[in-house]
Protein backbone atom coordinates (compact mmCIF):
# COMPACT_ATOMS: atom_id res chain seq x y z
CA UNK A 1 0.00 0.00 0.00
CA UNK A 2 1.30 3.40 -0.45
CA UNK A 3 0.75 6.39 1.58
CA UNK A 4 -0.93 9.41 0.29
CA UNK A 5 1.03 12.60 0.73
CA UNK A 6 0.56 14.07 4.05
CA UNK A 7 -1.13 16.79 4.43
CA UNK A 8 0.09 20.59 6.13
CA UNK A 9 -2.06 21.49 9.38
CA UNK A 10 -2.16 25.24 10.31
CA UNK A 11 -4.08 26.11 13.52
CA UNK A 12 -4.00 29.80 13.83
CA UNK A 13 -5.65 31.38 17.01
CA UNK A 14 -7.33 28.25 17.92
CA UNK A 15 -9.45 28.44 21.52
CA UNK A 16 -12.52 26.67 23.05
CA UNK A 17 -14.26 26.61 26.09
CA UNK A 18 -17.12 24.97 27.82
CA UNK A 19 -20.32 26.60 29.46
CA UNK A 20 -19.31 29.27 31.70
CA UNK A 21 -16.39 30.21 29.71
CA UNK A 22 -13.72 28.44 31.15
CA UNK A 23 -11.10 27.55 28.77
CA UNK A 24 -10.08 24.05 27.60
CA UNK A 25 -8.06 25.81 24.84
CA UNK A 26 -6.65 29.63 24.58
CA UNK A 27 -5.18 31.02 21.53
CA UNK A 28 -3.02 27.82 20.46
CA UNK A 29 -1.31 28.63 16.94
CA UNK A 30 1.34 26.22 15.33
CA UNK A 31 1.73 24.54 12.09
CA UNK A 32 2.69 20.78 11.73
CA UNK A 33 4.56 19.80 8.49
CA UNK A 34 3.63 17.22 5.89
CA UNK A 35 4.93 14.04 6.99
CA UNK A 36 6.20 14.92 10.45
CA UNK A 37 5.17 13.26 13.33
CA UNK A 38 3.59 15.35 16.35
CA UNK A 39 3.09 15.00 19.92
CA UNK A 40 0.61 16.84 21.68
CA UNK A 41 1.46 16.35 25.74
CA UNK A 42 0.44 17.64 28.32
CA UNK A 43 -1.12 16.95 32.14
CA UNK A 44 -4.81 15.68 32.85
CA UNK A 45 -6.82 18.22 31.55
CA UNK A 46 -4.50 20.80 29.68
CA UNK A 47 -7.03 20.12 26.81
CA UNK A 48 -4.43 17.32 24.65
CA UNK A 49 -7.99 15.78 22.89
CA UNK A 50 -9.34 18.62 22.55
CA UNK A 51 -6.87 20.07 20.50
CA UNK A 52 -6.70 16.74 18.94
CA UNK A 53 -10.27 16.67 17.65
CA UNK A 54 -10.15 20.80 17.08
CA UNK A 55 -7.16 20.03 14.25
CA UNK A 56 -8.78 16.91 13.00
CA UNK A 57 -12.40 19.24 12.22
CA UNK A 58 -14.27 16.76 14.48
CA UNK A 59 -15.09 19.25 16.89
CA UNK A 60 -14.32 22.65 15.14
CA UNK A 61 -12.90 25.39 17.64
CA UNK A 62 -15.02 27.97 18.96
CA UNK A 63 -12.50 30.62 17.79
CA UNK A 64 -9.58 30.73 15.56
CA UNK A 65 -9.05 28.64 12.47
CA UNK A 66 -7.13 25.22 11.33
CA UNK A 67 -6.49 25.17 7.59
CA UNK A 68 -4.60 22.29 5.07
CA UNK A 69 -3.26 22.47 2.40
CA UNK A 70 -5.52 20.53 0.33
CA UNK A 71 -9.09 19.13 1.29
CA UNK A 72 -8.70 16.58 4.36
CA UNK A 73 -8.10 13.09 4.17
CA UNK A 74 -7.50 11.41 7.56
CA UNK A 75 -7.64 8.81 10.22
CA UNK A 76 -8.49 8.55 13.63
CA UNK A 77 -7.60 6.36 16.13
CA UNK A 78 -9.52 6.80 19.39
CA UNK A 79 -8.17 5.53 22.96
CA UNK A 80 -10.96 2.46 22.62
CA UNK A 81 -10.28 -0.11 19.77
CA UNK A 82 -12.56 0.81 16.94
CA UNK A 83 -12.74 -2.99 15.44
CA UNK A 84 -15.07 -5.63 16.43
CA UNK A 85 -13.26 -8.22 18.65
CA UNK A 86 -15.16 -11.15 17.30
CA UNK A 87 -14.41 -11.51 13.87
CA UNK A 88 -11.09 -12.30 12.40
CA UNK A 89 -9.03 -9.42 11.52
CA UNK A 90 -8.72 -9.51 7.66
CA UNK A 91 -12.68 -9.68 8.02
CA UNK A 92 -13.60 -7.08 9.86
CA UNK A 93 -11.10 -5.31 7.53
CA UNK A 94 -13.22 -6.12 4.91
CA UNK A 95 -16.42 -5.24 6.18
CA UNK A 96 -14.48 -1.81 7.41
CA UNK A 97 -12.92 -1.40 3.69
CA UNK A 98 -16.42 -1.93 1.52
CA UNK A 99 -17.82 1.00 4.47
CA UNK A 100 -14.90 3.57 3.25
CA UNK A 101 -13.72 2.65 -0.46
CA UNK A 102 -15.65 4.77 -2.58
CA UNK A 103 -18.69 2.91 -3.84
CA UNK A 104 -17.87 1.01 -7.38
CA UNK A 105 -14.57 -0.28 -5.32
CA UNK A 106 -14.15 -4.09 -7.02
CA UNK A 107 -14.02 -7.08 -5.21
CA UNK A 108 -10.31 -7.66 -6.22
CA UNK A 109 -9.18 -3.57 -5.38
CA UNK A 110 -10.91 -3.99 -1.82
CA UNK A 111 -8.90 -7.45 -1.19
CA UNK A 112 -5.62 -5.88 -2.26
CA UNK A 113 -6.04 -2.78 -0.04
CA UNK A 114 -6.86 -5.27 2.83
CA UNK A 115 -3.43 -7.13 1.87
CA UNK A 116 -1.65 -3.75 1.71
CA UNK A 117 -2.55 -2.70 4.87
CA UNK A 118 -1.84 -6.18 7.20
CA UNK A 119 1.73 -6.21 5.01
CA UNK A 120 2.23 -2.51 6.08
CA UNK A 121 1.51 -3.28 9.58
CA UNK A 122 3.07 -6.77 10.03
CA UNK A 123 0.04 -8.22 10.50
CA UNK A 124 -0.25 -10.37 7.46
CA UNK A 125 0.62 -13.57 9.73
CA UNK A 126 -2.44 -12.40 12.19
CA UNK A 127 -4.74 -12.33 9.29
CA UNK A 128 -7.42 -15.10 9.86
CA UNK A 129 -6.96 -14.85 13.78
CA UNK A 130 -10.09 -13.50 16.12
CA UNK A 131 -9.57 -9.86 17.04
CA UNK A 132 -10.28 -10.29 20.50
CA UNK A 133 -7.04 -12.82 20.71
CA UNK A 134 -5.27 -10.50 19.63
CA UNK A 135 -2.18 -9.05 21.61
CA UNK A 136 -2.93 -5.28 22.99
CA UNK A 137 -0.14 -4.08 20.34
CA UNK A 138 -1.63 -5.71 18.16
CA UNK A 139 -5.29 -4.36 18.26
CA UNK A 140 -3.59 -0.96 18.26
CA UNK A 141 -2.31 -1.81 14.94
CA UNK A 142 -5.39 -3.40 14.33
CA UNK A 143 -7.38 -0.23 14.52
CA UNK A 144 -4.91 1.70 12.41
CA UNK A 145 -5.06 -0.98 9.95
CA UNK A 146 -8.97 0.50 9.55
CA UNK A 147 -7.90 3.88 9.14
CA UNK A 148 -5.23 3.08 6.77
CA UNK A 149 -7.60 1.51 3.98
CA UNK A 150 -8.18 4.46 2.68
CA UNK A 151 -4.63 6.07 2.81
CA UNK A 152 -5.08 9.09 4.67
CA UNK A 153 -2.85 12.06 4.52
CA UNK A 154 -3.03 12.36 8.21
CA UNK A 155 -3.94 10.21 11.22
CA UNK A 156 -4.83 11.74 14.58
CA UNK A 157 -4.26 9.04 17.49
CA UNK A 158 -5.74 9.52 21.25
CA UNK A 159 -3.25 8.13 23.80
CA UNK A 160 -2.48 5.26 21.26
CA UNK A 161 0.09 3.79 24.08
CA UNK A 162 -2.30 3.84 26.93
CA UNK A 163 -2.63 0.32 28.43
CA UNK A 164 0.41 -0.96 26.80
CA UNK A 165 3.69 -1.78 28.28
CA UNK A 166 7.04 -0.18 27.70
CA UNK A 167 7.84 -2.90 25.47
CA UNK A 168 4.56 -3.04 23.30
CA UNK A 169 4.46 0.93 23.54
CA UNK A 170 8.13 1.47 22.33
CA UNK A 171 7.23 -0.84 19.11
CA UNK A 172 3.93 1.36 18.79
CA UNK A 173 6.05 4.25 18.72
CA UNK A 174 8.35 2.70 15.62
CA UNK A 175 5.63 1.81 13.65
CA UNK A 176 4.16 5.90 14.17
CA UNK A 177 7.77 6.45 13.00
CA UNK A 178 7.50 4.34 9.93
CA UNK A 179 4.12 5.98 8.74
CA UNK A 180 5.49 9.30 9.03
CA UNK A 181 9.05 8.69 7.16
CA UNK A 182 6.34 7.35 4.70
CA UNK A 183 5.38 10.55 4.22
CA UNK A 184 1.99 10.46 6.56
CA UNK A 185 1.59 13.22 8.57
CA UNK A 186 0.73 12.13 11.91
CA UNK A 187 -0.62 13.66 15.54
CA UNK A 188 -1.16 11.71 18.45
CA UNK A 189 -2.12 13.00 22.25
CA UNK A 190 -0.25 11.27 24.76
CA UNK A 191 0.55 11.63 28.69
CA UNK A 192 3.50 9.17 28.34
CA UNK A 193 6.77 11.28 27.99
CA UNK A 194 8.65 8.16 26.34
CA UNK A 195 6.61 8.58 23.28
CA UNK A 196 8.00 11.61 22.69
CA UNK A 197 11.30 10.70 22.01
CA UNK A 198 10.39 9.38 18.45
CA UNK A 199 8.56 13.06 17.08
CA UNK A 200 9.70 15.53 15.20
CA UNK A 201 8.25 18.26 17.65
CA UNK A 202 5.66 17.91 20.37
CA UNK A 203 3.22 20.69 20.89
CA UNK A 204 3.32 21.06 25.08
CA UNK A 205 -0.10 22.16 26.72
CA UNK A 206 -0.55 23.74 30.19
CA UNK A 207 -3.55 25.32 31.88
CA UNK A 208 -6.38 26.34 30.37
CA UNK A 209 -5.18 24.78 26.89
CA UNK A 210 -2.39 27.09 26.90
CA UNK A 211 0.66 26.69 24.37
CA UNK A 212 3.41 26.87 26.87
CA UNK A 213 5.92 24.93 23.39
CA UNK A 214 6.00 23.75 20.20
CA UNK A 215 9.46 22.41 18.27
CA UNK A 216 11.75 19.73 18.64
CA UNK A 217 11.92 17.78 21.77
CA UNK A 218 15.48 18.71 22.51
CA UNK A 219 14.52 22.26 22.41
CA UNK A 220 11.90 21.68 24.76
CA UNK A 221 14.47 20.63 27.24
CA UNK A 222 16.17 23.84 26.17
CA UNK A 223 13.53 26.11 26.47
CA UNK A 224 12.36 25.05 30.00
CA UNK A 225 16.09 25.03 31.13
CA UNK A 226 15.64 21.10 31.94
CA UNK A 227 17.50 17.86 31.15
CA UNK A 228 14.22 15.91 31.27
CA UNK A 229 10.91 15.78 29.52
CA UNK A 230 9.35 14.98 33.11
CA UNK A 231 10.13 17.80 34.54
CA UNK A 232 8.17 20.16 32.52
CA UNK A 233 5.39 18.52 33.45
CA UNK A 234 5.87 19.45 37.39
CA UNK A 235 7.58 22.74 35.68
CA UNK A 236 3.95 23.57 34.13
CA UNK A 237 1.72 21.71 37.02
CA UNK A 238 0.97 25.61 38.79
CA UNK A 239 -1.53 27.67 36.91
CA UNK A 240 0.38 30.76 38.02
CA UNK A 241 3.32 29.39 36.08
CA UNK A 242 1.52 27.29 33.74
CA UNK A 243 0.46 31.00 32.39
CA UNK A 244 4.04 32.65 32.56
CA UNK A 245 5.66 30.00 30.25
CA UNK A 246 3.15 30.35 28.06
CA UNK A 247 3.34 33.98 27.83
CA UNK A 248 7.43 33.72 27.55
CA UNK A 249 7.21 31.00 24.48
CA UNK A 250 4.50 33.32 22.70
CA UNK A 251 6.41 36.54 23.20
CA UNK A 252 9.96 34.76 21.77
CA UNK A 253 8.12 33.09 18.85
CA UNK A 254 7.90 34.55 15.30
CA UNK A 255 6.52 31.30 13.52
CA UNK A 256 2.43 31.71 14.55
CA UNK A 257 0.64 31.45 11.61
CA UNK A 258 -1.99 34.51 11.77
CA UNK A 259 -5.54 33.63 11.83
CA UNK A 260 -6.50 34.97 8.27
CA UNK A 261 -9.22 33.22 5.40
CA UNK A 262 -8.26 30.59 3.53
CA UNK A 263 -9.96 28.73 0.75
CA UNK A 264 -9.12 25.48 1.40
CA UNK A 265 -12.39 23.68 3.62
CA UNK A 266 -11.72 19.72 5.50
CA UNK A 267 -13.60 17.64 3.59
CA UNK A 268 -14.32 14.15 4.78
CA UNK A 269 -11.96 11.08 3.43
CA UNK A 270 -15.13 9.70 1.37
CA UNK A 271 -15.77 12.77 0.27
CA UNK A 272 -12.12 13.44 -0.50
CA UNK A 273 -11.52 9.46 -2.25
CA UNK A 274 -14.47 9.42 -3.77
CA UNK A 275 -18.84 8.78 -2.95
CA UNK A 276 -19.14 6.38 0.11
CA UNK A 277 -21.88 3.30 -0.84
CA UNK A 278 -25.25 4.90 -0.31
CA UNK A 279 -28.11 4.21 2.80
CA UNK A 280 -29.33 0.83 1.15
CA UNK A 281 -25.51 -0.34 0.93
CA UNK A 282 -24.54 0.69 4.36
CA UNK A 283 -27.78 -1.19 5.85
CA UNK A 284 -26.83 -4.06 3.23
CA UNK A 285 -23.72 -3.91 4.66
CA UNK A 286 -24.46 -3.72 8.36
CA UNK A 287 -26.47 -6.00 8.32
CA UNK A 288 -24.41 -8.85 7.19
CA UNK A 289 -21.50 -7.66 9.50
CA UNK A 290 -24.08 -7.76 12.78
CA UNK A 291 -25.17 -11.24 12.00
CA UNK A 292 -21.67 -12.37 11.69
CA UNK A 293 -20.71 -10.92 14.68
CA UNK A 294 -23.48 -12.62 16.47
CA UNK A 295 -23.45 -16.16 15.03
CA UNK A 296 -19.45 -15.81 15.90
CA UNK A 297 -20.23 -14.90 19.59
CA UNK A 298 -21.10 -18.61 21.45
CA UNK A 299 -21.92 -16.59 24.59
CA UNK A 300 -23.94 -14.00 23.43
CA UNK A 301 -26.29 -16.72 21.20
CA UNK A 302 -26.30 -18.96 24.30
CA UNK A 303 -28.04 -15.90 26.58
CA UNK A 304 -30.36 -14.71 23.68
CA UNK A 305 -31.63 -18.71 23.39
CA UNK A 306 -31.62 -19.33 27.14
CA UNK A 307 -33.60 -16.18 28.66
CA UNK A 308 -36.67 -17.49 26.86
CA UNK A 309 -36.17 -21.04 28.06
CA UNK A 310 -35.85 -20.09 31.51
CA UNK A 311 -38.76 -18.04 31.17
CA UNK A 312 -40.92 -20.90 29.40
CA UNK A 313 -39.91 -22.93 32.41
CA UNK A 314 -40.98 -20.50 34.67
CA UNK A 315 -44.34 -20.68 33.30
CA UNK A 316 -44.41 -24.06 33.68
CA UNK A 317 -43.69 -23.84 36.74
CA UNK A 318 -46.25 -21.36 38.50
CA UNK A 319 -49.11 -22.02 36.25
CA UNK A 320 -51.69 -24.64 36.47
CA UNK A 321 -53.13 -26.08 33.00
CA UNK A 322 -56.76 -25.68 32.20
CA UNK A 323 -56.90 -21.86 33.16
CA UNK A 324 -58.97 -20.91 30.08
CA UNK A 325 -60.91 -23.95 30.02
CA UNK A 326 -64.45 -22.38 29.08
CA UNK A 327 -66.60 -24.56 31.18
CA UNK A 328 -64.43 -23.25 34.37
CA UNK A 329 -61.91 -20.66 33.95
CA UNK A 330 -59.59 -19.22 36.39
CA UNK A 331 -60.05 -15.34 35.87
CA UNK A 332 -56.67 -14.19 37.78
CA UNK A 333 -54.62 -17.19 36.31
CA UNK A 334 -55.70 -15.98 32.83
CA UNK A 335 -55.20 -12.09 33.39
CA UNK A 336 -51.43 -13.15 35.00
CA UNK A 337 -50.72 -15.33 32.17
CA UNK A 338 -51.81 -12.84 29.12
CA UNK A 339 -49.80 -10.05 31.32
CA UNK A 340 -46.41 -12.60 31.48
CA UNK A 341 -47.05 -12.92 27.83
CA UNK A 342 -46.77 -9.73 26.94
CA UNK A 343 -43.86 -9.22 29.22
CA UNK A 344 -41.83 -12.04 27.98
CA UNK A 345 -42.22 -10.36 24.69
CA UNK A 346 -41.55 -6.88 25.84
CA UNK A 347 -38.20 -8.33 28.26
CA UNK A 348 -36.83 -10.23 25.37
CA UNK A 349 -37.17 -7.19 23.07
CA UNK A 350 -35.52 -4.75 25.36
CA UNK A 351 -32.44 -7.01 26.82
CA UNK A 352 -31.75 -8.00 22.88
CA UNK A 353 -31.58 -4.23 22.05
CA UNK A 354 -29.86 -2.88 25.32
CA UNK A 355 -26.46 -3.51 24.74
CA UNK A 356 -26.33 -3.27 21.19
CA UNK A 357 -24.95 0.24 20.98
CA UNK A 358 -22.98 1.14 24.44
CA UNK A 359 -20.48 -1.98 23.71
CA UNK A 360 -19.34 -0.56 20.07
CA UNK A 361 -19.90 3.31 20.74
CA UNK A 362 -15.58 4.06 19.88
CA UNK A 363 -16.72 2.09 16.67
CA UNK A 364 -19.67 3.90 15.82
CA UNK A 365 -18.36 7.48 16.38
CA UNK A 366 -15.56 6.69 14.14
CA UNK A 367 -17.77 5.14 11.31
CA UNK A 368 -19.82 8.15 11.50
CA UNK A 369 -17.10 10.35 10.87
CA UNK A 370 -16.16 8.65 7.88
CA UNK A 371 -19.94 9.21 6.67
CA UNK A 372 -22.45 6.26 8.41
CA UNK A 373 -25.50 7.11 8.44
CA UNK A 374 -27.68 6.60 11.59
CA UNK A 375 -30.49 5.69 10.53
CA UNK A 376 -29.02 2.36 8.17
CA UNK A 377 -26.78 1.70 11.71
CA UNK A 378 -30.13 1.52 13.78
CA UNK A 379 -32.19 -0.60 11.53
CA UNK A 380 -29.28 -3.13 10.50
CA UNK A 381 -29.74 -3.50 14.38
CA UNK A 382 -33.28 -4.39 14.07
CA UNK A 383 -33.21 -6.02 11.02
CA UNK A 384 -31.12 -9.14 12.68
CA UNK A 385 -33.01 -9.16 15.70
CA UNK A 386 -36.24 -8.98 15.25
CA UNK A 387 -36.73 -11.79 13.11
CA UNK A 388 -34.51 -13.71 15.82
CA UNK A 389 -37.47 -12.18 18.68
CA UNK A 390 -40.16 -14.04 15.69
CA UNK A 391 -38.57 -17.27 16.64
CA UNK A 392 -39.03 -16.70 20.56
CA UNK A 393 -42.31 -15.21 20.24
CA UNK A 394 -43.70 -18.01 18.07
CA UNK A 395 -42.01 -20.76 19.99
CA UNK A 396 -43.20 -19.46 23.22
CA UNK A 397 -47.00 -19.23 21.84
CA UNK A 398 -46.35 -22.84 20.66
CA UNK A 399 -44.71 -24.35 23.84
CA UNK A 400 -47.39 -22.49 26.13
CA UNK A 401 -50.16 -24.02 24.10
CA UNK A 402 -48.71 -27.40 24.20
CA UNK A 403 -48.32 -27.67 27.86
CA UNK A 404 -52.08 -26.26 27.91
CA UNK A 405 -51.46 -22.80 29.90
CA UNK A 406 -53.23 -21.17 26.43
CA UNK A 407 -56.56 -22.37 25.23
CA UNK A 408 -56.96 -24.13 22.47
CA UNK A 409 -58.15 -21.86 18.97
CA UNK A 410 -58.03 -21.55 15.42
CA UNK A 411 -55.17 -20.11 13.16
CA UNK A 412 -56.61 -16.92 12.88
CA UNK A 413 -56.70 -16.72 16.57
CA UNK A 414 -53.13 -17.85 17.34
CA UNK A 415 -52.16 -15.68 13.90
CA UNK A 416 -52.97 -12.45 15.96
CA UNK A 417 -51.42 -13.60 19.40
CA UNK A 418 -48.13 -13.82 17.34
CA UNK A 419 -48.68 -10.26 15.43
CA UNK A 420 -49.07 -8.78 19.40
CA UNK A 421 -46.70 -10.38 20.82
CA UNK A 422 -43.92 -9.84 17.65
CA UNK A 423 -44.91 -5.74 17.85
CA UNK A 424 -44.64 -6.04 21.57
CA UNK A 425 -41.30 -7.13 21.35
CA UNK A 426 -40.32 -4.55 17.82
CA UNK A 427 -41.50 -1.73 20.13
CA UNK A 428 -39.28 -3.09 22.67
CA UNK A 429 -36.31 -3.61 20.96
CA UNK A 430 -36.12 -0.17 19.41
CA UNK A 431 -36.68 1.10 23.03
CA UNK A 432 -33.86 -0.39 24.00
CA UNK A 433 -31.75 0.48 21.11
CA UNK A 434 -32.58 4.10 22.21
CA UNK A 435 -31.61 3.39 25.95
CA UNK A 436 -28.66 1.63 24.57
CA UNK A 437 -27.45 4.63 22.13
CA UNK A 438 -28.43 7.23 25.07
CA UNK A 439 -26.36 5.40 28.20
CA UNK A 440 -22.45 5.92 28.35
CA UNK A 441 -21.55 2.21 29.04
CA UNK A 442 -22.69 -1.15 29.44
CA UNK A 443 -23.39 -0.79 33.32
CA UNK A 444 -25.66 2.32 32.98
CA UNK A 445 -27.53 -0.39 30.73
CA UNK A 446 -27.94 -2.50 33.15
CA UNK A 447 -28.81 0.06 35.81
CA UNK A 448 -31.41 0.96 33.04
CA UNK A 449 -33.07 -2.30 32.89
CA UNK A 450 -34.95 -2.46 35.92
CA UNK A 451 -36.17 1.05 35.69
CA UNK A 452 -37.46 0.44 32.25
CA UNK A 453 -39.22 -2.87 33.46
CA UNK A 454 -40.82 -1.78 36.31
CA UNK A 455 -43.16 1.19 34.80
CA UNK A 456 -44.52 -1.94 31.87
CA UNK A 457 -45.46 -4.31 34.99
CA UNK A 458 -47.10 -1.73 37.49
CA UNK A 459 -49.11 0.60 34.94
CA UNK A 460 -50.19 -2.10 32.43
CA UNK A 461 -53.38 -2.67 33.73
CA UNK A 462 -52.71 -6.18 34.75
CA UNK A 463 -51.98 -6.20 38.82
CA UNK A 464 -54.44 -2.94 39.05
CA UNK A 465 -57.11 -3.22 36.05
CA UNK A 466 -56.62 0.95 34.40
CA UNK A 467 -59.95 1.89 35.10
CA UNK A 468 -59.43 1.48 38.80
CA UNK A 469 -56.07 3.27 38.75
CA UNK A 470 -55.69 6.66 40.29
CA UNK A 471 -56.06 9.41 37.64
CA UNK A 472 -52.05 10.06 37.08
CA UNK A 473 -51.76 5.97 37.29
CA UNK A 474 -53.67 6.29 34.10
CA UNK A 475 -51.99 8.74 32.51
CA UNK A 476 -48.77 6.85 33.32
CA UNK A 477 -50.69 3.79 31.41
CA UNK A 478 -50.95 5.41 28.01
CA UNK A 479 -46.89 5.11 27.03
CA UNK A 480 -46.56 1.90 28.44
CA UNK A 481 -45.98 -0.50 25.29
CA UNK A 482 -47.18 -3.25 27.76
CA UNK A 483 -50.77 -2.05 28.12
CA UNK A 484 -51.07 -2.55 24.67
CA UNK A 485 -49.97 -5.84 23.69
CA UNK A 486 -51.55 -7.48 27.18
CA UNK A 487 -55.00 -5.71 25.95
CA UNK A 488 -54.54 -6.70 22.71
CA UNK A 489 -53.91 -10.81 23.81
CA UNK A 490 -56.93 -10.36 25.91
CA UNK A 491 -58.87 -9.24 22.64
CA UNK A 492 -57.98 -12.17 20.66
CA UNK A 493 -58.36 -14.80 23.57
CA UNK A 494 -62.09 -13.04 23.97
CA UNK A 495 -61.18 -12.99 27.65
CA UNK A 496 -64.74 -10.73 28.57
CA UNK A 497 -66.79 -13.57 27.22
CA UNK A 498 -64.96 -15.71 28.96
CA UNK A 499 -65.40 -14.71 32.35
CA UNK A 500 -68.70 -13.47 31.41
CA UNK A 501 -69.84 -17.03 30.37
CA UNK A 502 -67.59 -18.98 32.96
CA UNK A 503 -68.75 -20.35 35.95
CA UNK A 504 -66.42 -18.75 38.72
CA UNK A 505 -67.84 -16.00 41.04
CA UNK A 506 -64.99 -13.89 40.35
CA UNK A 507 -65.72 -13.33 36.66
CA UNK A 508 -68.39 -10.40 36.76
CA UNK A 509 -66.60 -8.62 39.22
CA UNK A 510 -63.30 -9.10 37.58
CA UNK A 511 -65.26 -8.20 34.14
CA UNK A 512 -66.61 -4.81 35.78
CA UNK A 513 -63.56 -3.49 36.74
CA UNK A 514 -61.46 -4.01 33.50
CA UNK A 515 -64.58 -2.07 32.30
CA UNK A 516 -64.13 -2.08 27.92
CA UNK A 517 -60.53 -2.80 28.47
CA UNK A 518 -60.26 -5.92 26.00
CA UNK A 519 -62.76 -4.17 23.56
CA UNK A 520 -60.55 -1.90 22.00
CA UNK A 521 -60.27 -2.53 17.77
CA UNK A 522 -56.84 -5.11 17.67
CA UNK A 523 -55.60 -2.78 14.97
CA UNK A 524 -55.87 -0.15 16.98
CA UNK A 525 -53.53 -1.87 19.50
CA UNK A 526 -51.58 -2.57 16.48
CA UNK A 527 -50.98 0.83 15.70
CA UNK A 528 -49.99 2.07 18.98
CA UNK A 529 -47.72 -0.46 19.33
CA UNK A 530 -46.37 0.05 15.77
CA UNK A 531 -46.26 3.43 16.24
CA UNK A 532 -43.59 3.00 19.77
CA UNK A 533 -41.49 1.16 17.54
CA UNK A 534 -41.45 3.69 14.95
CA UNK A 535 -40.94 6.40 17.83
CA UNK A 536 -38.25 5.00 19.24
CA UNK A 537 -36.00 3.57 16.43
CA UNK A 538 -36.25 7.29 14.97
CA UNK A 539 -35.34 8.37 18.79
CA UNK A 540 -32.54 6.08 18.92
CA UNK A 541 -31.33 7.38 15.72
CA UNK A 542 -31.13 11.18 16.61
CA UNK A 543 -29.77 10.83 20.12
CA UNK A 544 -26.89 8.59 18.57
CA UNK A 545 -26.32 11.47 15.94
CA UNK A 546 -25.92 13.75 18.72
CA UNK A 547 -23.91 11.91 20.55
CA UNK A 548 -21.74 10.50 17.48
CA UNK A 549 -21.78 13.12 15.10
CA UNK A 550 -20.86 13.57 11.18
CA UNK A 551 -17.41 15.17 10.94
CA UNK A 552 -18.66 18.98 10.79
CA UNK A 553 -16.56 21.13 8.58
CA UNK A 554 -13.62 23.40 9.26
CA UNK A 555 -13.96 26.73 9.84
CA UNK A 556 -10.95 27.25 7.84
CA UNK A 557 -12.97 29.08 5.41
CA UNK A 558 -13.19 32.18 7.32
CA UNK A 559 -12.24 33.25 10.79
CA UNK A 560 -13.95 32.85 13.75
Amino acid sequence: MTEGRGLRIEAAGVSQWVRGGRHTLTDVSLTIEPGELVAIVGGSGTGKTTLLDALAGIRPAAAGVVRYDRPLSFGYVPQDDIIHLELPLARTLRYAARLRLPKGTTEATLDAAVRDVLQALDLAGRADVRVGALSGGQRKRASIAVELLTSPGVFFLDEPTSGLDPARAAEFMRLLRRLADGGTTVVLATHHPPDVRKCDKIAFLAGDGRLAFFGPPAAACAFFETDDIEEIYELLAGDDTAREWGERFAAGRADAPAATPQSSVAESSAAAGGRMIGAIGQWSLLTRRNLDILVRNRLTVALLAGSPVMVLLMFAVLFRPGAFDPTQPSPNATVMILFWVAFGGFFFGLTYGLLQICTEFAIVRRERLAGLGVGPYVLAKATVLLPLLAVVDLLTLAVLRALDRLPAADAATYGELFVTLLLSSAAALALGLLTSAAVADPAQAAIALPMLCFPQVLFVGAILPVPVMAVAGRVLSYPMSNRWAFEGLGHSLDVASLWARGGSPLGPPLLASYGDTFSRPLLADWAILGGFAVAFLVAAGLVLGRKAPAQQRSRGASPV
